[in-house]
């Protein structure tokens, strides 16, 4: 049997008392591309931080590959976990070639020789996201999806088991959605990597990925592969409104839409 990527047990999450997060028992597969999906305020960013272990749990524990998180040290963790915040920082009078460079940082720290293998990997992140011709242009001059490749190539060149991404689309129009979820599911799949990502919008996590954990009030209320989430009971559980589900004029998929709108 396969050990899980991840495995969370009794995890829960509080600030000033408040419980944002339930407790929540649950594991995620090697190699899957898996969706968080739900209404705001359902907590999926804040399990997203608790993989990425950019905040503490309250209660209950969470193990990497067997171990708990606390155990890896945080260059070790950066090997094994590679983590896109919704709100990616500046990378201002940077080039895609220099931000992606940044990925190797947990292979070789702040003083160590960038080598010939650091340079082979931060070849094969940029031409696997399509940027090996804009390496030598600045990041703050390329439009949204291309912004999103390049960050996608730093978290490749960190040769990673699993991306955790925070909302990877929020800010992008529907070709650029479709093509960073596009990538992301490619790349996981070619690479053998899993990735665990936030999304909005259910109907592009069913077409993505390759199953969806769906979260409200900081509770896992569905989960499982697209076409057992995208039905209109359990549709309508998630978002709380009356959702129906239609077939895809094309491939057949179910699509979920919601009843009784305008």
């Amino acid at each position: 049997m396969t050990e899980p990527l991840f495995q969370l047990e009794g995890v829960a999450f509080a600030v000033g008392g408040r419980e944002i997060l339930r407790p929540l028992t649950l594991d995620f597969a090697p190699g899957r591309i898996v969706a968080l999906v739900g209404p705001n305020g359902a907590s999926k960013s804040t399990l997203l931080k608790l993989l990425a272990r950019q905040i503490r749990p309250s209660a209950g524990a969470i193990r990497c590959r067997g171990r708990e998180l606390g155990a890896w040290g945080g260059r070790e963790f950066a090997r094994a976990v590679a983590f896109m915040p919704q709100f990616a920082p500046a990378a201002d009078g940077m080039t895609v070639a220099e931000l992606a460079r940044l990925g190797r940082f947990p292979w070789h720290g702040p003083f160590g020789r960038f080598g010939a293998q650091d340079a082979a990997k931060v070849a094969a992140a940029l031409a696997d996201t399509g940027l090996d011709g804009l390496a030598n242009r600045l990041v703050d001059t390329l439009s949204g999806g291309e912004r999103q490749r390049a960050w996608l190539a730093m978290l490749l060149a960190q040769d990673p088991r699993c991306l955790l991404l925070d909302e990877p689309t929020s800010a992008l129009d529907l070709a650029h959605q479709v093509e960073v979820l596009r990538l992301v599911r490619d790349l996981g799949r070619g690479r053998g990597i899993g990735a665990v990502v936030v999304l909005h919008d259910v109907n592009m996590a069913a077409r993505f990925c390759d199953e969806i954990v769906a979260l409200r009030d900081g509770r896992v209320v569905a989960r499982g592969a697209p076409a057992a989430i995208m039905t209109p009971d359990t549709l309508a559980a998630i978002y709380g409104i009356p959702i129906g589900v239609v077939p895809h004029p094309e491939s057949g998929a179910p699509i979920g839409y919601v009843r009784g709108a305008g």
